[in-house]
């Protein structure tokens, strides 16, 4: 009778592992589903607005005044975030539209969140105005006006304008034109 008791319950222990075993699988099966939905989501994201920015008609940049960088800078609104790229139509990430944008005015600047926060020279919130670059802890983004911002975000927005400029915690603001 003990021989069929320890059977019984190495059975039912063997069973309740397999059990859990399938559950675990199935999961993780699952969560690998649900995490290619979404790479395939942002995928397509990116593809329209690679479509979208390939359709677009852009201004190449004039003057050297703050508003002149964000006239510049907004045409690219809609345009594809891409962790490293450089490409203001094709991917881009913050630092590098920061430093693109500033780029075509002739003003060079480094591919580094960090290292933007020490370029040009400080001023206030007070004192912010058109064209500064506002630095957060690992992301920047210029300064519009009337409270605004445009940046290249994230993956599912790409560049885009964030009606708050102060919508995290601001490190420093940072200006390159003193127009």
């Amino acid at each position: 009778k003990a021989a069929e008791e320890e059977a019984r319950r190495k059975a039912e222990e063997e069973a309740a592992r397999k059990a859990a075993e399938e559950e675990a699988r199935r999961a993780a099966e699952e969560a690998a589903r649900r995490a290619a939905e979404e790479a395939a989501r942002i995928e397509e994201i990116r593809r329209q607005q690679r479509e979208e920015a390939n359709r677009k008609n852009y201004v190449a940049p004039t003057g050297g005044t703050g508003q002149d960088v964000v006239d510049y800078a907004v045409q690219f609104v809609g345009n594809p975030y891409v962790l490293g790229g450089s490409s203001l139509t094709n991917g881009i990430d913050c630092s590098n539209f920061v430093m693109r944008v500033y780029e075509a005015f002739g003003v060079s600047l480094p591919h580094n969140s960090y290292k933007l926060r020490s370029v040009g020279y400080e001023v206030s919130a007070s004192e912010i105005k058109a064209g500064d670059i506002i630095c957060y802890q690992g992301h920047v983004s210029i300064y519009m006006g009337d409270g605004r911002c445009v940046h290249a975000a994230n993956s599912e927005d790409g560049i885009k304008i964030s009606p708050k400029w102060n919508y995290t915690h601001v490190i420093t603001i940072r200006r390159i034109f003193n127009d």
